[in-house]
């Protein structure tokens, strides 16, 4: 592969010009998908080959770096610096500036640098330009780059305070880290080739006992047929099956997104024609659909990214009950999860998985003051420029606040009974997919003249009812809710899927859908 480019529609290698021409895609879209398999072939290797008991934690971190900043050259071509100036200056920081107010410099300065690059280059180079542009990784690097500084700061406060103190939440108790990373380090955790191109974010602590070949996970007291996870001896699980699956998940999505997007446009649901002579009831239904297709293109990606990962061996999460190994540590999304949620927050926990994360521990745990709201203006920050996206979010906040009030005012109603309970869920499911589809849909479309469009179209209706619904239904403030949640065991903290939970308490929060649980909603 070549990083040679004079092409102005790609700024990365014209190596794969003409394989772009045969299958009519865009030259950007085919180097990163080839630049992944690449990337998927060479975990391989790097599990079996410079596995931790073969080589040093120096020469993975040098591998990983050096192969991670050639992708990222081949698919950007020289806008690839932007990935090191970004490390370069925050990293800068870390060393200069105090631990007190480090991980507030590092925020500013990451997502301001972001931002300047992604406003100059959708309104100065290609606005509505939807592929893959240099910014998506510099989305995952600023999550790391924060992630990093405040899992710092977290490790020297508790240095100064007593180590069960309820200053900081518990998860972030477990990503603490007590020292600054050497500049190798540093770029290898941010740059490495199995998460240049599409990430996911993971903690710095799981990625250096990936690369060192610690055993960690927090769930280390738990023993199952005999394998004991954490920080003791166990067996080093196999990966293949698990990439496997997930490879057979990526085709399956780009199979879908390839034949049935274009039969649902999400731009119809603004379609003169289509407004006037289509009944609401089939609008709806076609605003479902046209959503639902969107879909599978991020799950191709961040599937396919989760199995690069796996396939080095980066991602193991201890063992399910029946004693499989489980590989979801850094997974991104639960699919069915996500399409038969029955709540906007189901849905939410379990789209783009860590990005969620990232919100809760930089922002929604340590905002003293409307957390929700700060966290949806935090995350229209970080994805970019296009006013679509703050519609979105903003729209976002409305939702959640009516969500929140209807769960806690209506569904101890429906408790009662198992019937009660599933037509309960039934209604939820389908309020909840509409909710987000229109919610979503100003993200799609990018901008606000169409956006408002398709707005009006629906008289707003979704905005009223959500603010009658927040206004009208009472909800105790978050801070009241957590003083009164009730303290469950940590064997309670497992749930029966597999998946880990921690504890409902006020110092640690659900990465699932706690649904009985005052607290999490």
């Amino acid at each position: 592969m070549a990083t040679e480019t004079v092409s102005p529609a790609c700024t990365g290698s014209s190596l794969l010009q003409p394989i772009s021409e045969i299958i009519n895609l865009p030259l950007d879209q085919v180097n990163f998908v080839v630049c992944q398999l690449f990337a998927l072939l060479t975990a391989f290797w790097f599990r079996l080959y410079l596995h931790p008991s073969k080589t040093s934690p120096f020469v993975r971190h040098v591998v990983a770096t050096l192969l991670g900043f050639y992708f990222a050259l081949f698919c950007f071509g020289w806008y690839a610096l932007h990935f090191l100036v970004q490390s370069g200056l925050t990293y800068g920081i870390m060393i200069l500036t105090g631990v007190e107010h480090m991980h507030k410099y590092c925020l500013v300065v990451a997502l301001g640098y972001l931002s300047f690059c992604q406003i100059t280059r959708v309104y100065v180079f290609d606005y509505g330009m939807y592929s893959a542009d240099f910014t998506g990784p510099m989305m995952v690097i600023t999550q790391k780059i924060t992630s990093l500084a405040f899992e710092i700061h977290d490790g020297k406060k508790l240095i100064f305070f007593k180590p069960d103190t309820e200053c900081i939440y518990t998860q972030q108790k477990y990503n603490c880290n007590m020292r600054m990373p050497s500049l190798l380090e540093y770029f290898s955790y941010n740059c490495n080739f199995m998460g240049i191109l599409a990430g996911p974010t993971s903690s710095y602590n799981d990625y250096i006992a990936f690369i060192e070949g610690t055993p960690c996970r927090r769930s280390k007291d738990h023993q199952t047929n005999g394998k004991t996870n954490g920080r003791h001896k166990q067996t080093d699980p196999s990966p293949n099956i698990e990439v496997v699956r997930k490879l057979a998940t990526c085709f399956f999505s780009l199979m879908v997104f390839l034949s049935v997007c274009k039969v649902f446009p999400v731009e119809r649901n603004i379609d003169d024609d289509f407004i006037a002579t289509t009944p609401f009831y089939a609008q709806v239904v076609y605003l479902y659909l046209s959503m639902l297709t969107t879909r599978p293109k991020y799950y191709f990606v961040w599937t396919l990214a989760d199995a690069i990962n796996n396939a080095a061996g980066f991602g193991f999460n201890g063992y399910n009950s029946d004693g499989s190994p489980r590989w979801d540590l850094i997974s991104n999304l639960r699919i069915m999860d996500i399409e038969f949620a029955t709540s906007f927050k189901m849905f939410l926990d379990n789209w783009n998985i860590q990005t969620a994360h990232w919100l809760k521990r930089v922002c929604y745990e340590r905002c003293p003051y409307n957390p929700t709201a700060a966290t949806f203006i935090l995350s229209a920050m970080w994805h970019g420029a296009y006013p679509g996206y703050y519609l979105t979010f903003l729209t976002g906040i409305v939702v959640t606040l009516a969500a929140r009030a209807m769960r806690h005012n209506v569904r101890p109603y429906f408790l009662g009974s198992p019937s009660h309970k599933l037509l309960y869920d039934g209604i939820t499911w389908a309020g909840t997919q509409i909710a987000i589809c229109y919610t979503v849909v100003p993200f799609v479309l990018l901008s606000v003249g169409p956006s408002m469009k398709f707005y009006r179209s629906w008289y707003f209706s979704v905005h009223i009812g959500c603010v009658l619904l927040a206004v009208a239904l009472p909800v105790k403030p978050r801070h009241l809710r957590l003083k009164e949640a009730p303290v469950f065991s940590h064997q309670d903290s497992t749930s029966t899927d597999g998946h880990y939970q921690q504890r409902c308490t006020h110092t640690e929060t659900s990465t699932k859908d706690c649904r009985d649980c005052p607290t999490h909603y």
